[in-house]
């Protein structure tokens, strides 16, 4: 029980129409400070998202979440917010927004492997 660590987790979420509430998650989320760990993992499900929101650009879509990625990774891509500590690049990330990707709110929670989690969380919320 010694070898788990603390960490965080947020589901990341398409909201095509912010006034409306409705969303489609795409994406997880975990940090760890112990673990100096920060990686998110997404998928597209292109038919699903058609049917929900029809006049949504994947590839814009896309994009947005790939420079959410390099701001996981710490990359100078990631731009200001990119060149932050850990916590602060999650923090950022998990921010409250109405923009059309958003993340919920952070969860806490016990694991060995965070990259695991990412991984079980992935399946369990995204897939």
């Amino acid at each position: 029980m010694q070898d788990r660590v603390t960490y965080e987790f947020a589901i990341i979420r398409v909201v095509p129409k912010v006034e409306r509430g409705e969303f489609i998650n795409v994406g997880a989320i975990v940090f760890s400070k112990r673990k100096k760990f920060l990686r998110m993992k997404f998928a597209i499900n292109p038919n699903r998202l058609k049917v929900f929101a029809c006049n949504l650009a994947l590839e814009d879509l896309e994009a947005y979440l790939k420079a959410w990625e390099l701001v996981c990774e710490g990359e100078p891509k990631g731009g200001v917010i990119g060149e932050l500590d850990l916590p602060s690049r999650f923090r950022w990330l998990t921010a409250s927004r109405s923009t059309i990707i958003q993340s919920s709110q952070p969860h806490p929670g016990l694991c060995t492997d965070p990259e695991k989690e990412l991984e079980t969380l992935f399946n369990l919320y995204v897939l």
